[in-house]
């Protein structure tokens, strides 16, 4: 019976590994498919040719967009909307979802149900209107109107994340912090704050990847050359009567290096649970 029962588990794990392994290679498949395009010369879109990395493979499109590409103002131009956008994206969030979890307002339940609201709605609906206001305050084809524009559209989501670990914080830390002499400004800049860095980290990552990896709003908003973020300048890479094919998968996997490394860095703080045992008895 015991033999039997280990049997079954094994099996089990086998059959879990090989279902793990086949998605793992699901995934990477068209990454792996990325990279023989970069590597091919000229721009072969298709090969007969099923290694990953080709005979006469080269770096060609490599150097081409990093020294006859602009792809380093494209790179400026979407480090400044990106780190903009989480920077003030994390500073409203943060301080909106702590109102809304800790204090009972007239018109608190009207507002948690309009930001959830607003989830419902793509943001290409609000394109129009959203193109009219920007145009109003003159911000068309600029970065800084761009930038707020992501900031609209990530803040929802991103106040409904804080607010929710603000929940899991017990507010008996609060009240701690504010008998021992500490202001309600001190009490969560010094208490609430550093216990809520997981969330930070999320909402910030998420604030990220909305400037980092957005087309549609940056291709109606910006029309000058010099203000093209990465996926504008990848787009351009397509013409009439010509696609540069190694020098588009060339870029785009230049444009995962900088996530990649981001999510490497702050993988740690991706797992929340740091106010465990913060409060006892």
């Amino acid at each position: 019976m015991a033999r039997r029962i280990t049997a079954g588990r094994i099996w089990s794990h086998v059959w879990v590994h090989a279902l793990v392994w086949m998605f793992v290679l699901f995934s990477i498949f068209p990454i792996l498919q990325i990279v023989g395009i970069s590597l091919r010369p000229g721009d072969q879109l298709y090969s007969t040719d099923l290694k990953l990395i080709p005979d006469n493979h080269t770096f060609a499109a490599y150097r081409i967009m990093l020294t006859e590409k602009p792809f380093l103002l494209w790179l400026r131009n979407s480090l400044v909307v990106s780190l903009g956008t989480a920077l003030i994206g994390v500073a409203l969030a943060s301080l909106g979802g702590f109102a809304l979890s800790r204090y009972r307002f007239t018109g608190r339940g009207a507002a948690l149900q309009g930001i959830l609201m607003t989830q419902m709605f793509p943001a290409t609906m609000l394109l129009l209107p959203l193109y009219l206001m920007m145009r109003k305050f003159h911000l068309v084809d600029t970065l800084g109107g761009v930038m707020i524009a992501y900031v609209a559209t990530a803040l929802p989501f991103c106040i409904w994340t804080m607010k929710g670990y603000y929940d899991t914080i017990p507010a008996a830390l609060n009240e701690a912090a504010l008998i021992d002499g500490c202001t309600p400004f001190q009490a969560y800049f010094r208490v609430t704050l550093p216990l809520s860095t997981p969330a930070l980290v999320i909402t910030a990552l998420f604030s990220f990847m909305t400037g980092w990896s957005e087309f549609m709003v940056a291709r109606v908003m910006l029309a000058s050359k010099e203000l093209m973020t990465l996926p504008l300048g990848l787009e351009s890479l397509f013409t009439t009567y010509q696609t540069e094919w190694a020098n588009y998968a060339a870029g785009s996997l230049l444009v995962c290096i900088p996530v990649v490394v981001l999510f490497l860095v702050l993988n740690k703080y991706l797992v929340s649970g740091l106010t465990l045992g913060s409060v006892k008895g």
